[in-house]
């Protein structure tokens, strides 16, 4: 199967999530990416998870986002080290570089614009950063969930401000930097030129926030709300007889659905038959739907509400979902050629795995 960046080769200046995240999305596409690290001071993530290829540089935390990848070491501090680095860009030569380390150091590494640009002038330079080229702040995700005020919206309400499970701010600015390096090569293929793009993390994760601001703006607070939500009802976790459903009724047909079914009846009121009306009474409503979902098992609930066209859905383990049959026949398999050690992968966003 042909993949659509074949012919591609990205070197990569890269550690830690955004920047690996987004070049294995390049591999699974067909680029040739090459890692470049410092050998005195490799990428962290190396040495984070299980050691499960007797190698301690290769660690179970590492593994996944750099899959199918070529890495070398050069000391780019040393004038040698630099030379090497343009030499590489020169001759392989390379399509895209990318870097995720801090602004303050392009210059000094010889991996700055400018430098990269005049050793091949159609080079697309990719720099992904805390806050982007003028700031040189350190920022991990956690730390921009908190300032671009995600933690403030995720939670209880009676309980502290909290992370997401995922670490969504580094994955999202991977995605968005993915589609401005398509944009730059497109725009290469038909003018010959070469780019520059800097990518922001903060600003990333800002742009999400699309309706939070537009609400804020117009005079109404945007508070977090637990599993419910703030503008539909209901919506939430429940509790059944033997684990947790999360339903979301998104308008007044699927509330007329759900209360119509034998399993909740006597929960309807009159003034329910509007989305106000059950906003204005969430937490009784809410109550009341978790007194009948939990005499059900989840397949019972989610039985009779996939039958009424409510969504609704088990709370996965990790387990379930690998198990999945919408998931587990895609799962990216990654077979260790020396150790026979076989990772699983998520499938790609869109298409088969590679």
């Amino acid at each position: 199967m042909t993949h659509a960046l074949e012919g591609l080769t990205v070197l990569a200046l890269e550690q830690a999530t955004t920047l690996p995240f987004l070049t294995y999305r390049l591999v699974c596409d067909g680029a040739r990416v090459i890692r470049v690290e410092n050998p005195q001071r490799p990428d962290p993530n190396r040495f984070v998870g299980r050691d499960v290829l007797g190698e301690p540089a290769m660690r179970a935390y590492f593994l996944p986002n750099n899959c199918g990848k070529e890495a070398i070491t050069l000391n780019l501090a040393t004038a040698e080290g630099r030379a090497l680095l343009h030499d590489l860009v020169r001759r392989l030569p390379v399509d895209v570089l990318a870097t995720n380390q801090r602004p303050r150091s392009y210059a000094a590494l010889g991996i700055d614009e400018p430098t990269l640009r005049a050793v091949r002038r159609d080079l697309i330079w990719l720099g992904i950063s805390g806050f982007g080229p003028d700031h040189d702040e350190p920022a991990y995700d956690p730390v921009l969930q908190a300032r671009a005020g995600f933690m403030a919206l995720t939670g209880e309400p009676d309980g502290p401000p909290t992370p997401f499970g995922a670490p969504m701010v580094d994955l999202g600015a991977a995605e968005h930097a993915y589609g401005e390096v398509m944009k730059a090569l497109y725009r290469r293929a038909k003018t010959g030129e070469g780019a520059r793009i800097d990518v922001a993390m903060f600003r990333s994760a800002v742009s999400w926030l699309v309706a939070p601001f537009a609400v804020e703006s117009l005079g109404e607070p945007v508070m977090r709300r637990g599993s419910g939500h703030q503008f539909f009802a209901p919506v939430g976790v429940h509790a059944t007889r033997d684990g947790h459903v999360y339903l979301a009724v998104g308008n007044d047909a699927q509330w007329k659905a759900l209360a119509a079914l034998p399993a909740f009846a006597g929960i309807d009121r009159p003034e329910y038959a509007a989305n106000a009306g059950r906003i204005a009474d969430a937490a009784r409503l809410h109550a009341a739907l978790g007194e009948r979902l939990v005499r059900l098992t989840t397949d019972a609930a989610l039985a009779l509400l996939r039958g009424a066209e409510v969504p609704v859905a088990r709370v996965a383990t990790l387990p379930d979902v690998l198990a999945d049959p919408l998931v587990a026949p895609h799962l990216v398999r990654v077979r260790d050629a020396r150790t026979g050690v076989t990772i699983a992968l998520p499938p790609p966003p869109v298409g088969e795995p590679p």
